[in-house]
């Protein structure tokens, strides 16, 4: 019997950062960092379910997700994004996007799926301009 090949190339992927899940005043903040592709869409799925359950059981009222570390979004995150937005309708919640990367911005644009996601950069701190400048 021979073995087969091991189907993902890159074991680095094992110890992906998984995306961190906060509750900040009335939003859930998914946070995401690195890739979101094939190989790691799972979990960033997985992290927008959890968030859209704190939605549900009246802890939160929006998902707000951080992309400001992600480096690279392929269709897979994309359908993640998207599968999540519909749960959030069904659920009278929005998800909205802080800190897209020029790529998932270009991608969201060539998709049409800009208007989709509103835009909530003020809510995250670190991606405020410094007070008094």
């Amino acid at each position: 019997m021979t073995e087969r090949p091991d189907p993902d190339p890159d074991p680095d992927r094992d110890n992906a950062t998984q995306p961190v899940v906060e509750l900040v005043g009335r939003a859930v903040t998914v946070r995401p960092i690195g890739e979101i592709d094939i190989h790691t869409a799972r979990a960033f799925r997985s992290a927008l379910t959890d968030a859209l359950a704190l939605v549900g059981a009246s802890w939160a009222d929006r998902i707000v997700t951080d992309c400001s570390q992600v480096t690279f979004c392929d269709s897979s995150g994309l359908n993640a994004l998207i599968a999540a937005r519909l749960a959030a309708v069904e659920a009278n919640a929005v998800i909205h996007l802080a800190s897209p990367a020029p790529q998932l911005q270009r991608l969201l644009q060539m998709t049409g799926a800009e208007s989709l996601f509103p835009r909530e950069d003020e809510l995250l701190p670190d991606s405020r301009p410094p007070a008094g400048g």
